[in-house]
């Protein structure tokens, strides 16, 4: 098919040697010394009890001595050191009678980034990637757990890290296997991501999945502009679709097209309804996409299955200085912002869409003490996206990383995260091998 990487065409994208010889899916501590890991928490250990051969006489010494970022409070101190566990002795006879399948389901329960540790074991742990039972129980288990993919161009290179939240650690992941366009982040869905740029004067969006390097050019739209895209995927026959919206110039004669990965084309349409819109930030939940609207005051909602455009007359909270749309799980449609005229009477609030009475309704607000240490400005710009009714808050000036789970109602700072530069693209993140590109 026109278009696929070279990496593509091989299955499982690049060998595990390469990967090791890249300094691929590697961490702060297994990172080789030819690759310069990211590391988490930059300062310098300089307590007494961190220094070798240094006599500690104080007896008030003893005790572990707590440090926290600037800004943060004690109580909500990211901890940076790994879990440690005890050695386990295992029966070599009882394990390499293990069957098969048995072992492939043992693994496909591993988290992805440790597979490309394992898979040096033997030969045939090696090739797990293009073992279909393995990627059969691979697609059955449950997600590893959500993780924060950062994407920017350092020098002009592609650079890629992510950050699993379960884990806390942070994964290099190798970026030059994608071609040299002038490219952005769209977002991601099921395990693949979606980027969107110009070759040269052309307009192109393509998918990958980082874990396989494998990737693939989308065709060309039938009306080729720059536009506003989205992505979602069908883990069930699996398979992905990408919306295109709205030309990012304002152009509003241009059709609403989506593009199906299962007959792989373009299909044109109806043209969005003449509005205009206040942000660009787009949240797709329950089959429904949502972008917000100035004029008309309230939602345009793009309906997946009809291909119709209609608008929802959800007037806005007063004082709203900057509104982000956040999908959540199943019909949950989220609303965050700022309210608030002055520095000191800002907060960030929470509202959910009453899909009934067709009004905002407010579910939470941040507390003033990490609303503070998030943005000490009230200029201050800041980042916002949500998967699986969990909404996390970045930085732009900080660098920090804050997380809000809906159904828990609980406030957290990301432990160990700090974005990698001031112009970092960031999304959630769900690794998984077993997400094509076709």
């Amino acid at each position: 098919m026109d278009g696929v990487g070279e990496s593509s065409k091989s299955g499982s994208g690049v060998s595990s040697s390469q990967l090791m010889k890249n300094g691929a899916f590697c961490d702060e501590e297994s990172c080789p010394k030819q690759v310069s890991p990211i590391r988490v928490g930059g300062s310098r250990n300089t307590s007494p009890l961190g220094r070798v051969g240094s006599r500690n006489t104080s007896p008030s010494r003893q005790k572990v001595i707590k440090t926290k970022p600037r800004g943060l409070d004690e109580e909500t101190v990211a901890t940076f050191g790994k879990v440690v566990h005890p050695d386990i002795q295992m029966e070599d006879n009882i394990w390499a009678m293990l069957p098969e399948d048995l072992l492939n389901e043992i693994l496909a329960r591993v988290p992805p980034f440790m597979i490309f540790r394992l898979r040096s074991v033997c030969k045939r742990w090696n090739s797990i990637l293009q073992d279909n039972s393995f990627l059969k129980f691979h697609s059955q288990v449950p997600s590893h757990g959500p993780c924060l993919l950062t994407f920017w161009k350092n020098s002009q290179t592609p650079q890629c890290s992510i950050f699993s939240l379960p884990l806390k650690v942070w994964y290099r992941i190798p970026f030059n296997f994608l071609p040299q366009w002038a490219f952005w982040l769209v977002g991601s869905s099921g395990g693949l991501v979606c980027f969107s740029g110009l070759d040269g004067l052309t307009f192109k969006a393509l998918v990958c999945n980082p874990l396989t390097q494998t990737w693939r050019t989308l065709p060309n739209m039938n009306y080729n502009q720059q536009r506003q895209l989205i992505m979602v995927v069908d883990r069930t026959d699996k398979s992905f679709k990408v919306i295109a919206t709205s030309d990012i110039y304002g152009d509003k004669s241009l059709p609403t097209e989506v593009y199906d990965s299962k007959i792989d084309k373009w299909t044109v349409h109806q043209i969005m309804p003449a509005v205009n819109l206040c942000s660009s930030k787009m949240a797709y939940c329950d089959s429904r996409l949502y972008l917000e609207t100035l004029s008309p005051l309230g939602l345009m909602m793009y309906r997946l299955d009809s291909g119709y455009w209609e608008h929802i007359p959800a007037k806005f909270p007063r004082s709203l200085l900057d509104g982000y749309l956040v999908a959540g799980t199943q019909k949950r449609l989220f609303l965050v912002g700022r309210i608030g005229l002055y520095s000191t009477l800002q907060s960030m609030r929470i509202w959910e869409l009453d899909h009934a009475k067709i009004m905002w309704v407010e579910i939470s607000r941040m507390p003033p003490k990490y609303f503070r240490a998030l943005l000490r400005l009230s200029a201050e710009r800041f980042e916002c996206f949500g998967q699986d009714n969990l909404i996390c808050f970045t930085s732009w000036n900080q660098g920090k990383g804050l997380l809000y789970d809906v159904d828990k109602k609980l406030w957290s700072w990301i432990a160990g995260c700090a974005l990698q530069s001031y112009n970092s693209q960031v999304c959630f993140y769900e690794p998984r091998f077993d997400s094509s590109v076709h």
